[in-house]
C-alpha cells in the first residue's frame, strides 16, 4: 500500500517536471502548427516557411528560441531540419522539443516564461531599474531619454492601462 502511494507520487512529480520542461519550445511549435494549412502539414519546407514567418514577430523568450533553432536571419547555425521533419511526420511538439531538440541544444529546454506580475500588489518603487526595463521590453516599449528610476516608473504607469487588463 505504501509502496504504491510512493510510486504514484513519484510519477506525478515526474509528470509536473515534464510539463514545465521546454515550455517556450512547445508553445512556439504549437502556435506554428496551428498556422500551417492542413494540406502542408506533411511538408517540411512548408512548415519551415511558417516557422520563419512566425519568428519574425516574436519577442523575448520566443525570439531567443527562434534564434537557437536557426529560424532568424541573424542565427549563427540552423537545426531547422530537426524541427520540421519530425513535425511533418505528425510527431507531437512535446516529443520534438524533449527528444530531438534538447539533445542538440540544451538551452532550448532551459527557456522558461517569466512569471506574470501581480499588478494589484506590485510596488514599482521597490523594483530595480533592470526589472522596470524588462517590463517595458516585454511590452515592446522603451523609455527614450530616461535616466532616473522615477522616469521609468512614470513611463510604466502611462502605459499600464494599455497592457495590464484589470480582472473583474
Amino acid at each position: 500500500m505504501i509502496g504504491s502511494r510512493f510510486v504514484l507520487l513519484i510519477s506525478l512529480a515526474l509528470a509536473v517536471v515534464t510539463a514545465q520542461q521546454c515550455e517556450v519550445c512547445k508553445k512556439v511549435l504549437d502556435d506554428v502548427m496551428a498556422k500551417v494549412p492542413s494540406a502542408d502539414k506533411s511538408k517540411p519546407d512548408a512548415i519551415g516557411k511558417v516557422i520563419r514567418e512566425h519568428c519574425e514577430t516574436t519577442r523575448n523568450k520566443e525570439h531567443k528560441f527562434c534564434f537557437y533553432i536557426g529560424a532568424l536571419p541573424e542565427s549563427a547555425t540552423s537545426i531547422m531540419n530537426e524541427v520540421t521533419k519530425p513535425l511533418s511526420w505528425s510527431m507531437p511538439t512535446e516529443k520534438v522539443c524533449v527528444d530531438k531538440l534538447k539533445n542538440k541544444d540544451a538551452q532550448i529546454c532551459e527557456l522558461k516564461y517569466d512569471k506574470p506580475l501581480d499588478w494589484k500588489t506590485i510596488d514599482l518603487k521597490k523594483m530595480r531599474v533592470k526589472e522596470l526595463k524588462n517590463i517595458l521590453g516585454e511590452w515592446g516599449e522603451s523609455c527614450k531619454g530616461c535616466t532616473e528610476k522615477t522616469e521609468f516608473i512614470k513611463r510604466i504607469e502611462e502605459l499600464k492601462p494599455k497592457y495590464v487588463k484589470d480582472e473583474l
